[in-house]
């Protein structure tokens, strides 16, 4: 009778102890999740890297002095790992690749609000996509995070002076290639109505006000649903094609939800039914729309809801252009 009240005792306290570590867990994972989508430019392999983090975690026989510090060390480097092997995929990427759209960072530190805004922007992503993988890591931790050089080190197993040098080096290109939006968050909402509004008219006029002289236009299908054009570059032909290639797509019953998409103003554009169909982020650069992105690729938009078919759509956006 005693060794079963003890193995019953047991089992309570193995109980309790786990739920302990799912609540602790549980109050880690919007930074892990913050630090994972940093390095990999993705939802859904952060949101695996983190599932995988917590599998480690639960079954580890030890505890940590800093469980932060632990489970960010654990997160970097499978999120490293991942990093590498998704490298050699995105070579082979049919078109133009852009990170996953992300519609809310779950992470906040006021502390760090400007570094968390900037490096989550799809145009800060691409930068990142230029540096090595023990380098986005190490910025990711050193200069969005504020992670002190020790915990950097042991989080990719680098040393300290070899972490300054990444860190050096990655902070070096991504000064060079930084882009400077617009600060005033109402300013840029006030320009993305005006946008969207001018798309749905049509008006050629309106859209050359509204973008820069160099305006960059770039697509994201991944070979795997319809695009208006992969990359085009200059206010007359971006203009033109979103002119005449837009007041249809509304006709049909397309609705636009204006959002904030990686901390830059956009929308998500549902068919008739809601469904999610295309992200479009703009970034807005001394008071001009400086690039529009659109990501239309059906398996970067299934943590958005419901995705729509995008086929479809350009079937009957075809019939209703051509009457």
């Amino acid at each position: 009778m005693l060794a079963v009240e003890g193995w019953v005792s047991g089992m309570a306290g193995a109980g309790v102890k786990s739920r302990e570590r799912a609540e602790e867990f549980e109050e880690l994972r919007p930074l892990l999740f913050s630090i994972s989508y940093r390095i990999l430019g993705s939802v859904s392999e952060a949101e695996d890297a983190i599932q995988e983090t917590w599998l480690r975690y639960e079954t580890s026989t030890t505890r940590p002095d800093s469980l932060k510090s632990f489970l960010s060390t654990v997160i970097t480097r499978i999120s490293i790992d991942v990093l590498r092997s998704a490298r050699v995929r995105r070579e082979e990427y049919v078109g133009d690749w852009l990170p996953e759209p992300l519609l809310n960072d779950p992470y906040e530190d006021p502390a760090r609000a400007a570094e968390l805004a900037d490096s989550v922007s799809v145009a800060a992503l691409l930068l990142l996509e230029r540096l090595s993988p023990l380098e986005r890591a190490v910025f990711v931790l050193r200069e969005v995070f504020g992670f002190g050089y020790p915990e950097v080190a042991e989080a990719v197993g680098r040393t300290e002076a070899a972490c300054r040098q990444l860190s050096a080096r990655a902070r070096k290109h991504m000064e060079e290639g930084r882009p400077r939006f617009d600060a005033d968050r109402k300013e840029r909402e006030e320009l993305a109505a005006r946008f969207f509004a001018a798309l749905r008219e049509g008006s050629v006029e309106s859209l050359q006000e509204l973008l820069a002289a160099d305006v960059q236009m770039v697509g994201d299908g991944g070979g795997k649903a319809p695009q208006l054009a992969r990359h085009i570059i200059g206010v007359d032909k971006v203009a033109r094609l979103i002119a005449g290639a837009f007041p249809p797509i509304f006709s049909i019953g397309t609705v636009v939800d204006a959002q904030e998409i990686n901390g830059q103003p956009g929308a998500l554009f549902r068919d008739r039914d809601g469904r999610v169909v295309v992200a479009i982020t703009l970034d807005v650069v001394d008071g001009h729309i400086a690039a529009i992105r659109s990501m239309i690729n059906p398996d970067k938009l299934g943590h958005l809801g419901e995705v729509g078919d995008a086929w479809a759509m350009k079937e009957e956006w075809s019939r209703v252009r051509k009457a």
